[in-house]
Parts: C-alpha cells; sequence; structure tokens
C-alpha cells in the first residue's frame, strides 16, 4: 500500500518556469509512484542569499510505495538530469527537489528530515501544499492553514496551475 507524498520544486536558473514543469512531468513518471496532483506554479524572492533571480516554485502530491529513503534517491536522480550542482546554502539552482512529506512519517535521519526541517516557516512551500491539501496535518506542527498564517508577511505570487 502507498504512502501519500509531497515534493516542494524550486529553480531560478536558465528557465525556470520550462524547468519546474518538464520536472512535474519527470515526476510523473517515477517508478513505484501515483501522481496525484501539481499545484499551481509561484513567483518568490529568494530566501537567505537575496542576490540572485527570483525562484518559480510549485508542490506536487504522490503516492509511494518505494520507502522513502529509496524516493529521495529518485529526487536526486531527477535534480541531476537537470544539472543540479550543490554548492553553498541557499545558492541559485537550475533545480531543487524535496520531500516534504511521506506519509505521516517522522525521521531525523543526517540523510533525510520528515517532514522537511523547514516547510512550516515558508510560503512559498505552505501556499501550494495548501492548494493540493487544505485540511493536511503537519506532523508535529499542527494544521497547514494555521502554519500559513504565520507565515502570511512572505510575498509569493501564483502564476499558473500546472494540472
Amino acid at each position: 500500500m502507498g504512502r501519500p507524498c509531497f515534493i516542494a520544486l524550486g529553480a531560478n536558473l536558465g528557465d525556470p518556469v520550462a524547468t519546474v514543469k518538464a520536472a512535474i512531468l519527470a515526476l510523473r513518471e517515477l517508478p513505484q509512484t501515483e501522481f496525484i496532483a501539481a499545484s499551481s506554479l509561484y513567483r518568490t524572492a529568494p530566501v537567505g542569499l537575496k542576490h540572485q533571480p527570483d525562484f518559480i516554485n510549485a508542490v506536487v502530491e504522490l503516492v509511494a510505495v518505494s520507502p522513502a529513503p529509496t524516493l529521495l534517491e529518485a529526487l536526486f536522480e531527477i535534480e541531476a538530469r537537470f544539472g543540479r550542482q550543490r554548492s553553498i546554502k541557499n545558492a541559485p539552482r537550475t533545480l531543487d527537489l524535496d520531500l516534504l512529506l511521506y506519509g505521516d512519517e517522522l525521521s531525523d535521519d543526517p540523510h533525510l528530515t520528515l517532514p522537511h526541517p523547514r516547510l512550516h516557516e515558508r510560503a512559498f512551500v505552505l501556499a501550494p501544499l495548501a492548494e493540493l491539501a487544505p485540511q493536511l496535518l503537519i506532523p508535529g506542527r499542527g494544521p497547514l492553514a494555521d502554519l500559513l498564517l504565520r507565515c502570511a508577511d512572505q510575498q509569493i505570487e501564483k502564476l499558473a496551475r500546472t494540472g
């Protein structure tokens, strides 16, 4: 039996809109998963390192049969296909895929923290996540709607629904 999973997508190098849309298509093809939905695209200012292009963000919902570490490895493989280079924290990137939630699983393994350790602080993750699952309870954090209210001061711009 599969587990509902949510994956955040972000890009700000090259053509980030096209990259995020192509990455959504790649996520549709992941083995041992069923694609459920993709959020709208959102434009957001960078966090941390400020002097870089805006990001395009989205969230995808899947049902996964494979264990969370296996799914995470598949996400890293997709990032690599899109030219992802891991340099400094919050650096510009061609594609960033973050496993936000894997069912209600909790993990603080050094290689995989679930839920994602900063998802509750970021409107650019919470807003698209709320599109897909507005009643979601984030394990250890509470109702998604409450978390999103706490990020109301963060600027995000909804662009287009991806399907």
